[in-house]
């Protein structure tokens, strides 16, 4: 078992490894025709310089976090905070390696879709999987390396306090990330959709939009670095989450509470993300495409590298948990922990599952939509918030179904075990998340090359197959949003449970009865703050896509020739990449710091009530999260469905109500969905870090 973080460390660096060989096989690809080239880098110039402002200003955050934690805990001096300031700094490194390659890809995907999806998509998915494979191999290689150091080689006070800040760290990078990121990306969109579909009626990436580089940068800035640093604090949370619990619920040998006596349930996490990350480095060769762009095709070839990772983590899991637990003292069942992460796993699969059906234009919700958008916007509108919510129903059964399942195999393997298995559940749902984050990272890829497709004036063809890898972009993004959110809400319940076990070593006994005055109150506001999250955030997006919009239309009214198509007339790109700059970076600072000091000012007051407020957030912030992603991945798809030529086609009024629906998706799916699922991991490991100083 001491060989376990070792050998977790090289399986990262084995993922690290392929995240290289990708990048090599995608850079030495022809990025195309001198325009291309010329449009590859504006875009990632704009995206890099967005990405040093982004953390030039997060950095001062995180300088004042470490210093708090520094301060105010006993363990924070120093380790405490070098585990926090670690995390947040690869969970930087992470964001701007896979903004790098999605930037270099884009180019490369337009230039390959001249032969066709067989070559385009291939390629798209490596360029994506460079994101993935480097998200987990850092997140995994950080974590084992933080376990080696503060619990194994210095034997620190508080190991597993110290550990946690790690993720807390990761967590500060996503949350401003997410938010900053979706930002500037949906002020752009909403922008580039609303003055050139339906005013100037022009296609999207008309490179006469001044709007559309700008565009183009967000969806790095934003769909990669953004989703690149969420899915880095989810992946670090999923495994964080059931080390911390092992400690403070005595699981390990522990002289204050040997409840079983074993280091196995410290390790078996780091296990399981090991072998995890193994199946996901050889499912990443199973994908390939045919000639076929019909979605389900494309989607096939896709999703096979995502299967094959999963099913070979279900036979190692199995193995794994024989291992491990077969024979061990006081152990009932050996296959109970199997149980519980393949249960996780499955559900992740069922969660992406219920976002494929209400997102893709293969099934009835999309075409709904689409139909709806024959009587206006307004029946657009509706239709596509009642199938979000909808979703939720269907996603919020599987995962009381996971918890059940996982709770039960924790219990069959040991009484008292049952909290550990819904943690390490968590670990089930993001095990195969190298695969999970390329196909997730391939989409903001094709919608770039459409992009540049588009503004390069390739043949009509080629836009065709960057469409068809876009539209199904919009699925995987969904499916991973999926997998996130549901990660994120047996995360946080089982952090929560960490911080009751940890108050209770503090000597304070954590009331969660609701007839208590604080905990009622304390509920009451938890419930609020993801609708006041989700307010800031959509109102930044509107505030910034409306100054996007006077911008646009200034330079079609003032710029001689802009709009008929004169080649002498050129847009001022760099106006509208500064103002979404700058409105993003603005506009992330409230929300952003909402996460960290609402818990932090309520557990000062009272813990009863800061019990009560994450309860409260947990449950309003998955729900929403669901609701949001798979609204706004409908909207769009619907709109792409009728641009592939259903209800009348481009340029025709269902067209315009679908831009609409869409516009209102924007920020639902790529800017307040996405970061909620952080959010509320966020305020439940701040309550879990700063337990001692509450007390």
């Amino acid at each position: 078992m001491d060989l376990v973080p070792y050998l977790a460390a090289l399986s990262a660096l084995a993922g690290l490894a392929l995240a290289g060989y990708f990048y090599l096989a995608v850079t030495k690809e022809s990025p195309g025709n001198e325009r291309m080239v010329e449009l590859m880098n504006a875009i990632q110039e704009g995206s890099r310089a967005f990405l040093r402002r982004e953390y030039t200003w997060v950095t001062g955050f995180v300088v004042i976090m470490a210093v708090l934690i520094f301060v105010l805990l006993d363990y924070g001096r120093p380790w405490g905070a070098i585990s926090y300031i670690t995390g947040a700094v690869l969970s930087g490194i992470a964001g701007f390696i896979g903004m790098t390659i999605a930037t270099k890809a884009n180019a490369r995907t337009a230039h390959a879709a001249i032969e066709g999806a067989n070559k385009a998509l291939p390629l798209a998915f490596r360029g994506g999987a460079v994101m993935g494979f480097t998200v987990a191999g850092l997140a995994l290689f950080g974590l084992s390396m933080a376990y080696l150091v503060f619990v194994e080689w210095l034997k620190v006070d508080q190991p597993f306090q110290v550990v946690t800040a790690f993720g807390l760290g990761a967590s500060s990078i996503a949350l401003f990330s997410r938010v900053g990121g979706g930002i500037y990306t949906k002020a752009a969109d909403v922008g580039a959709d609303l003055v050139g579909k339906v005013e100037a009626g022009i296609p999207e990436d008309d490179p006469r939009n001044p709007a559309t580089i700008a565009d183009n940068v967000g969806d790095n800035v934003g769909d990669v670095a953004g989703m690149g640093a969420d899915l880095f604090e989810s992946y670090g949370g999923a495994i964080i989450a059931p080390l911390a619990l092992a400690a403070f619920l005595g699981l390990g040998p522990t002289p204050e509470i040997p409840v079983l006596g074993a280091n196995e349930f410290f390790v078996f996490p780091l296990a399981v993300a090991a072998v995890g990350m193994v199946a996901s480095i050889l499912g990443a060769f199973f994908v390939r495409a045919g000639e076929s762009l019909e979605s389900k095709d494309l989607s096939k070839a896709l999703h096979r590298g995502t299967n094959v990772a999963m099913a070979l983590t279900v036979v190692a899991v199995v193995a794994l948990s024989y291992v491990f637990f077969d024979g061990l003292a006081l152990v009932e069942n050996w296959w109970g922990l199997a149980v519980s992460v393949i249960g996780g796993l499955l559900v992740g699969f069922g969660i992406g599952k219920v976002a494929e059906i209400w997102t893709s234009d293969e099934y009835r919700t999309v075409k709904n939509i689409a139909k709806q958008t024959e009587t206006g916007p307004a029946t657009t509108v509706l239709s596509g918030i009642s199938s979000g919510m909808m979703s939720v129903g269907a996603s919020v059964v599987l995962v009381v179904i996971g918890i059940a399942v996982a709770h039960w195999g924790g219990e069959q393997l040991a009484d008292g075990a049952g909290i550990y298995g819904i943690a390490v559940a968590a670990i089930g749902m993001l095990a195969t998340l190298g695969v999970v984050v390329s196909v997730d990272a391939y989409g903001p890829i094709a919608d770039n090359a459409g992009g540049i497709a588009e503004m390069a004036h390739l043949d009509p063809s080629v836009r065709e197959v960057t469409d068809s890898l876009d539209a199904l972009g919009n699925t995987t993004a969904a499916i991973a949003k999926g997998f996130a959110v549901g990660s994120a809400a047996l995360t946080a319940l089982a952090l929560f449970k960490a911080f009751e076990a940890s108050l209770l070593a503090e000597g304070t006994l954590l009331s969660l009865d609701v007839g208590q005055v604080p905990v009622f109150i304390g509920l009451f506001l938890g419930a609020m703050v993801p609708f006041v999250f989700a307010a800031l955030t959509i109102d930044a997006v509107g505030r910034a896509a409306n100054k996007m919009i006077e911008e646009v239309r200034r330079q079609f009214r003032e710029i001689p020739g802009l709009r008929e198509g004169d080649p002498s007339a050129v847009p001022e790109y760099a106006k509208c990449v500064d103002i979404s700059t700058t409105a993003a970076l603005r506009e992330m600072l409230i929300p952003g710091g909402l996460a960290v000091v609402v818990p932090l000012v309520i557990g000062f007051i009272s813990v009863d009530a800061l019990g009560g407020f994450l309860a409260g957030a947990l449950v309003v912030g998955f729900s929403l999260a669901i609701f949001m992603a798979n609204a706004g991945g409908a909207w769009d798809n619907a709109k792409k469905y009728i641009e592939g030529g259903a209800h009348g086609g481009k340029g025709s009024d269902a067209h315009k109500a679908a831009v609409v629906g869409d516009t209102v998706g924007d920020p639902f799916k790529d800017t307040s969905g996405p970061a909620m699922n952080i959010l509320i991991k966020v305020m439940t490991i701040v309550a879990l870090i700063f337990a001692p100083a509450f007390v």
